[in-house]
């Protein structure tokens, strides 16, 4: 399990400095002068030159690129060209609020795919199974941005039982703040369950035809017994590589919808960013979501080796070899 784990860390370190360096060069070939951009047009030269200074950018790309990653492995990020503040107090209070929206997004949508999937499996070629895979599929088409719409329409408009956008914060109370997420939450998370509950029917699909399936049904088990307690931990492999990719598209994906709500979050903060051209935020943002993403990986890895010690048996003896 040691072994499992080292080569798994190794894996993610490099995984996020790839991604830093790509995130770097590629922003670094970008055209224009953000000192220029700040200033503007009519800045006189010697401004600009002091601008660049306090920037860094007098300094060679491969000495940005060290202070930056120096930076960030320490917590002493640049200041925001539009803001002046450091990034990670612009961070902080986002992180607040996109965060719980994830993981509110996540929760429903696993909740929701789960009963669902496991549902349209057992009732295989019925109708519980046509309407359970007809209406995942209109939940694939539908775009979550104008589902949000269509919520708000529903929700805030005609029925004023939820608030339409904003954030109170959650000083405000727990009560207000998850009123605020809920339908950016649903917006996310319906079309990412309706996925899930694809995968969750094939996956069952696929275990139901196993042996130990039958020696289960065998020893006295019932169908839903079997199913439940045999069946649905072997499926969870696949669906644990889902949940993963989705909680880290859930965190990246919600630029649209938090404009829609007008949310302070992450995804917000990044259409700001990359509309006042701020750089060094656009900079800092990529890498967190990468960052974001590796780490997630890297958990969905280890629950592998938790949900299944053949995997992890497996590896160890061929490394050991």
């Amino acid at each position: 399990m040691a072994w499992f784990l080292a080569r798994r860390a190794v894996a993610l370190v490099l995984t996020l400095w790839a991604a830093s360096l790509v995130v770097f060069v590629v922003l670094e070939v970008l055209p224009g002068d953000p000192a220029l951009l700040i200033l503007g047009v009519g800045a006189r030269e010697d401004t600009l030159a002091a601008l660049r200074e306090s920037m860094g950018l007098d300094q060679p790309a491969w000495a940005r690129y060290l202070n930056w990653v120096g930076g960030l492995l320490t917590g002493h990020m640049a200041n925001s060209l539009t803001y002046d503040v450091p990034v990670p107090a612009l961070l902080g209070p986002r992180l607040a609020v996109s965060g719980p929206l994830a993981l509110l997004a996540l929760t429903l949508a696993v909740a929701l795919a789960l009963p669902l999937g496991v549902l349209a499996a057992a009732r295989r070629g019925r109708a519980t199974d046509v309407t359970v895979m007809g209406v995942s599929q209109l939940g694939v088409a539908v775009p979550n941005f104008w589902l949000g719409l269509l919520l708000v329409l529903v929700f805030a408009v005609g029925l004023r039982w939820l608030p339409s956008g904003g954030f109170p914060g959650w000083e405000a109370g727990l009560g207000p703040a998850l009123a605020a997420l809920i339908l950016p939450a649903l917006a996310l998370a319906l079309p990412q369950a309706a996925i899930l509950a694809r995968v969750t029917r094939s996956a069952v699909l696929e275990v139901l035809g196993e042996d130990y399936m039958r020696t289960a049904r065998a020893k006295g088990l019932s169908h839903a017994e079997a199913l439940w307690h045999h069946g649905l931990r072997n499926a969870m492999i696949p669906l644990v590589t889902i949940m993963g990719l989705q909680f880290s598209f859930l965190l990246a994906g919600t630029i649209i919808i938090e404009t829609v709500f007008t949310l302070p979050g992450i995804g917000r903060l990044m259409f700001q960013a990359i509309g006042q051209r701020d750089l060094v935020v656009v900079r800092d943002l990529v890498v967190l979501l990468a960052a974001t993403v590796g780490v997630v990986n890297f958990l969905v890895d280890v629950s592998y080796a938790l949900l299944d010690p053949r995997l992890r048996h497996g590896r160890a003896g061929v490394a050991d070899e």
